[in-house]
């Protein structure tokens, strides 16, 4: 399974999920794990999402081309979302991660292993496992 991780440099998680303009993803495995790639949002772009935040549709519009340039993850971490946002990644079958800001992200996939290997909750089974979890968002 893919997670991803709101960062600036790439070691730590410093972002906020709308404006962040990087993402590292990982590929997770039982045994282990691999970083797959950056995927990276120009400046101008969280620019954009930042100065839309208060012009309703055209903000939802930009928070969602986001989430759909990351839905093939199933966990991404981050310092902060709006409800909104978070409700979409939901929706998609991403478990959206609140972090403190300067989590390293080293710890926090060494954290998820541990979980992973002892008592995986359901929805995160399932994820390893390639299903997706319906999650209904009221």
């Amino acid at each position: 399974m893919k997670i991803a991780f709101a960062t600036t440099g790439g070691l730590t998680v410093d972002e906020h999920f709308g404006r962040a303009g990087k993402f590292a993803v990982y590929e997770i495995k039982y045994d282990g794990c691999e970083f797959v790639e950056s995927r990276l949002f120009s400046e101008e772009d969280t620019a954009e999402i930042q100065d839309s935040r208060y012009d309703g549709q055209l903000h939802i519009d930009k928070v969602e081309v986001k989430v759909q340039l990351l839905c093939d993850c199933k966990i991404i971490y981050f310092t902060q979302i709006g409800g909104p946002a978070a409700a979409r990644l939901v929706k998609k079958s991403v478990m959206p991660m609140k972090v403190n800001d300067g989590s390293v992200i080293t710890e926090l996939i060494q954290r998820l292993q541990e979980t992973i290997n002892n008592s995986p909750a359901p929805w995160l089974k399932k994820a390893l496992m390639g299903g997706s979890q319906q999650t209904e968002v009221n």
